[in-house]
């Protein structure tokens, strides 16, 4: 549990949609808004004290603080280490998004929140398969940079690399806070 006290957000909006033809995965429409503007009003409507978006910068109706990776296109690591840097101040609790999530809401948010249990690092949302998605996970920010300092260079390397490095508990995904990564991910969620 956070304590109530500010917590912040990092959405995670770089990428290079490979998988996707090179799609801008963060402007993909999904029900009437983007995809970034889901992740971002999720955790705006969730009480975020600030919420930054590592990526370019796109058209946004909601205020943020926005940043790069170094190099761009570094990968989500390296996203992370920029989030992080551009916190003021920094918080003592972190939510982390993807910005190619169709379905994440403010309850989930709240739910990761109120997840976070006193002796974890971290809570993160795990499917019905078993997959723990590091990108949609609340995160002690101490922890988290003790994590990140312990993987050393961010460039190039897969977020995973940061859960054995944490203790991270779990929360099953009743929310459907799927990504997407394919043709047939996005088909799923467009009519």
């Amino acid at each position: 549990m956070t304590g109530g006290g500010p917590w912040a957000a990092v959405v995670l909006a770089g990428g290079a949609g490979r998988r996707l033809g090179g799609t801008d995965k963060p402007a993909l429409v999904v029900g009437g808004q983007t995809l970034l503007e889901r992740s971002v009003a999720a955790a705006a409507g969730a009480g975020a004290a600030q919420v930054v978006v590592v990526g370019p910068r796109r058209d946004l109706a909601m205020p943020v603080t926005w940043t790069r990776e170094d190099p761009p296109g570094g990968g989500p690591l390296a996203g992370l280490v920029a989030g992080l840097a551009a916190l003021e101040p920094a918080p003592d609790t972190l939510l982390v998004l993807a910005a190619d999530l169709p379905r994440v809401s403010s309850a989930l948010v709240g739910r990761l929140l109120a997840g976070l249990e006193p002796d974890a690092d971290a809570v993160a949302v795990v499917d019905a398969g078993g997959w723990v998605q590091p990108l949609v996970a609340v995160y002690r920010a101490g922890a988290l940079r003790a994590a990140l300092d312990a993987v050393g260079d961010p460039r190039n390397r897969p977020v995973r690399a940061l859960l054995e490095r944490l203790r991270v508990t779990t929360l099953p995904d009743e929310d459907g806070a799927a990504d997407i990564d394919t043709p047939g991910d996005l088909a799923r969620w467009r009519p």
